[in-house]
């Protein structure tokens, strides 16, 4: 009996238009016995509605997309009782999930790794119970992670969130928080703020492979506190430009993260907008979902 594989495709997602790829790559499965069902995502949400309401009658999920369109496909999963394993084509414009774990920019190579996978189990977040992939963010550049034109982000990739995150700069404000881990309690004032399982967080920065685990039960933990002196922005200029934490970066392993705002302000899920709240609560699920890589 053939093998059921539900193929989600956003059309909207990465740099280049041609179809060719993507029907090679499904092409592949078919040829190896899979009996595919291709989906083609109309908008935002439609993914997780997809997945949430036919995905169980499928043995596994494959999509085609940027980072988002995992977060959806990842999002209808966990509502599931019994959810397939999930494969990933990368094709959006930054792809920071696919980055973390190597997998091919060919649509038809990473076709191919799907196929030939025996399965990973990889952690996943919640943010106040809303699931997320690799990262939750706030701060410095994380509106311009969902601001940014598709056009814009397809075009220019990283850059774009650079260019759109300069239209910032003006208006950078430090955020008031008192974030909460495991161990420790930080209490100040904050540019920016991550909790990642992802060795680059929107191209700002990016961790050293050995430093993130993505199947230990525990997320990466970013602040990058106000600058009060002309040295200590020296100082977090350089761990920028040097892409190493240093002094000037709060990084920390946790698995739990509690985060307290006088007001609730924006964040971004997976580089996708996420209503923040006067307390979010994220944790780690460990080992929560298959995914053939």
């Amino acid at each position: 009996m053939s093998k059921k594989l539900l193929f989600i495709v956003n059309p909207k997602a990465g740099r280049t238009r041609s179809a060719a790829p993507l029907f090679e790559a499904a092409a592949s499965f078919g040829e190896a016995g899979w009996m595919l069902s291709i989906r083609r995502t109309q908008g935002p949400g439609h993914a997780v509605e997809m997945v949430s309401q036919e995905g169980g009658a499928f043995d596994a999920i494959v999509c085609c997309g940027g980072d988002g369109t995992l977060n959806e496909v990842v999002r209808g999963a966990m509502s599931l009782d019994s959810p397939p394993p999930i494969g990933y084509i990368p094709g959006g414009s930054t792809n920071d999930f696919a980055a973390s774990l190597a997998l091919p920019a060919d649509p038809v190579q990473a076709a191919q790794q799907i196929l030939a996978s025996q399965g990973r189990s990889l952690d996943v977040g919640t943010f106040n119970g809303r699931p997320f992939v690799y990262v939750a963010s706030f701060g410095a550049f994380t509106k311009a992670s969902y601001s940014a034109p598709q056009s814009v982000k397809n075009d220019w990739g990283h850059l774009a969130y650079i260019l759109e995150g300069a239209k910032d700069l003006g208006s950078l404000r430090p955020y008031r928080a008192t974030v909460i881990t495991d161990e420790e309690v930080f209490d100040g004032e904050f540019l920016f703020g991550a909790v990642t399982n992802a060795t680059s967080v929107g191209g700002i920065m990016k961790l050293p492979k050995e430093q993130v685990v993505m199947d230990d039960g525990r997320f990466e933990l970013l602040l990058i506190p106000n600058p009060t002196n002309a040295a200590e922005f020296q100082n977090l200029v350089l761990s920028l430009v040097l892409q190493d934490p240093g002094s000037a970066i709060i990084f920390r392993h946790v698995s739990s993260v509690t985060v307290r705002t006088p007001e609730a302000f924006p964040w971004t899920l997976d580089g996708e907008y996420g209503p923040g709240a006067e307390q979010v609560e994220i944790r780690n699920v460990p080992r929560r979902l298959n995914f053939l890589l």
